[in-house]
């Protein structure tokens, strides 16, 4: 009887997970996969099946690959500021200074706000006479169409996500520069190093895999991202901040293409996995190595 519920004790620990994966991922992704096979235009209660067709007719979509190039391209610009300043945020909070629960509280502030409200936030901002327009002509700048102007409009759009994320991700660096051993401070600091090489020879080598963990979520993050343009652009202007997730909701909430955002929803599945993969082989590789 001992023997019968040490094999099998863990597993009843694991099926609620399993049950919620089943019902609210395998299922639906099923569907979508089944969806994305069918043709809705002619009759929606009477689809026709019509095998990789969705899949031929958006691979060979430009403007497919314009949205694929803009989700990229707000990954480029989200990811690399969401792991460094979080990182170096993390470091001098990690200090032992007077008040630092309220600093900490106040940098994590942003993650618990509704990003609805946050990107609300940021459109009253960058409106054409809004607070930063305000501050430029006080400096006789001529005003930024922030969200008007398609050399502006991606940045602006990430700099939301950026705000929004930094508290998040310093919770996670705080966690990890828990386990840096004190010693190696105290001995790189006899050898003469000063604050910079001591971070980069010590903290940055031990807490790899945390970064390798905060990159890759914050990749797959910025590939989803939705509600930002919802709120601010949508996907406007011409398209510049269109991304692949809001090109989905558009195809089937706006044009009722159900088979087509279907198709595109599995294909960014892939793409999602295949960074997840990454971050399990280097994350894994990384912390046994050390």
């Amino acid at each position: 009887m001992n023997t019968f519920y040490k094999k099998y004790i863990p597993y009843l620990f694991l099926l609620p997970a399993a049950v919620m994966l089943t019902v609210f991922f395998f299922i639906p992704f099923f569907q979508t996969v089944i969806l994305s096979l069918k043709d809705f235009s002619s009759d929606i209660y009477n689809p026709v099946f019509v095998g990789f067709d969705n899949y031929k007719i958006l691979l060979h979509s430009k403007e497919f690959y314009e949205v694929l190039f803009n989700t990229f391209l707000f990954l480029i610009m989200a990811v690399p500021t969401l792991t460094i300043i979080p990182l170096i945020v993390a470091i001098f909070i990690n200090q032992k200074i007077k008040g630092i629960t309220i600093y900490k509280l106040l940098i994590y502030l942003p993650v618990i706000v509704s990003i609805v409200v946050v990107a609300i936030a940021f459109k009253w901002m960058y409106a054409q006479e809004g607070i930063l327009n305000y501050v430029l002509e006080l400096f006789n700048f001529k005003p930024i169409g922030w969200l008007t102007d398609t050399q502006f409009a991606m940045l602006s759009v990430a700099l939301v996500t950026i705000y929004k994320g930094i508290g998040y991700y310093m919770m996670i660096y705080l966690s990890a520069l828990i386990g840096v051993p004190k010693d190696l401070y105290e001995a790189s600091e006899t050898d003469g190093a000063n604050e910079f090489y001591k971070h980069l020879n010590v903290t940055i080598p031990h807490i790899m895999p945390t970064i390798f963990l905060v990159v890759t979520i914050s990749s797959i993050s910025a590939l989803k991202v939705f509600a930002e343009i919802y709120v601010m652009t949508k996907g406007g202007p011409l398209n510049s901040t269109k991304t692949i997730v809001y090109y989905i909701y558009e195809k089937a909430f706006e044009n009722l293409d159900l088979s087509y955002s279907s198709a595109a929803s599995v294909i960014l599945l892939i793409v999602i996995l295949i960074f997840s993969v990454i971050n399990i082989t280097f994350f894994e590789n990384k912390r046994y190595k050390l």
